[in-house]
């Protein structure tokens, strides 16, 4: 939800703004130059059937399950696959999800954070809740700043997430800019984002298999989930392995 949301008259001015302060933060400022240039957004453009496949697709490519479901069946993410009868920035944020979770928290519901908006087993899935507030409260806020890049990769309307996740809340305090340049410096310290702000896969996924941290504190931690539906025909074998975002960012 925006909590103070800016007129599109004024937008154009708020993200001039906000790009001059980020002068002498150069890979920050690439980052958000690429968010910026996804405005203005074409009327008919938002959430369309091909963005959704995109989505998609952007899932597969990372060996991540899929299930053409409606996540208030059961979990948006149920520990093998996400259910993608969802928005196409909301898909694209369970893949940040994805990349951005310890390996040892995958199998669990909404990956052990708590139930997510869409989840249906909100029970099961905050039962499944296994770290700090804190340490959630940390990975929500790079998981949505990772989705953002990737809607943009994609080129999709990612100011749109920026504006709804409130990036630019308070747009001309410099401490929102030293927040969105910290958070964009955690995400490339992890080589999850190179420094032209574009996300990375190849580089990241072997940084991330040979960071050697140690297990996430929930490792071993297991839920007896209801399995009300078969796999899909259209899933995939979920391969490879990530890293907590955090404890990569210590290990560089």
């Amino acid at each position: 939800m925006i909590l103070t949301p800016i007129s599109p008259d004024r937008l154009d001015a708020v993200l001039t703004e906000f790009a001059a302060r980020l002068v002498d933060r150069p890979r920050a400022a690439a980052a958000f130059a690429r968010i910026a240039a996804t405005w203005p957004v074409t009327p008919g453009t938002v959430d369309t059937p091909a963005q959704r496949a995109e989505a998609v697709a952007l899932a597969h490519a990372f060996g991540i399950n899929t299930l053409d479901q409606e996540p208030a069946v059961a979990f948006s993410w149920d520990g093998r696959r996400i259910r993608t009868r969802s928005e196409a920035s909301v898909i694209v944020h369970e893949v940040a999800h994805w990349l951005l979770c310890a390996p040892e928290r995958r199998p669990l519901p909404d990956f052990g954070l708590g139930a997510g908006p869409e989840t249906g087993e909100k029970d099961l899935a905050n039962a499944a809740f296994c770290v700090s507030e804190q340490e959630r409260e940390t990975e929500e806020i790079l998981t949505s700043l990772l989705g953002i890049l990737w809607e943009a990769e994609l080129r999709q309307p990612a100011i749109l997430a920026c504006l709804e996740q409130n990036w630019l809340e308070g747009a001309h305090r410099a401490s929102t800019v030293a927040f969105f340049a910290d958070a964009i410096d955690t995400l490339y310290r992890a080589s999850l984002i190179g420094d032209d702000g574009r996300p990375r896969v190849a580089d990241a996924r072997q940084k991330l298999r040979t960071a050697g941290v140690p297990p996430a504190p929930c490792a071993g931690k297991t839920l007896a989930v209801r399995e009300e539906d078969p796999l899909g025909t259209n899933t995939k074998v979920v391969a490879d392995t990530a890293t907590p975002v955090v404890e990569a960012a210590k290990a560089a």
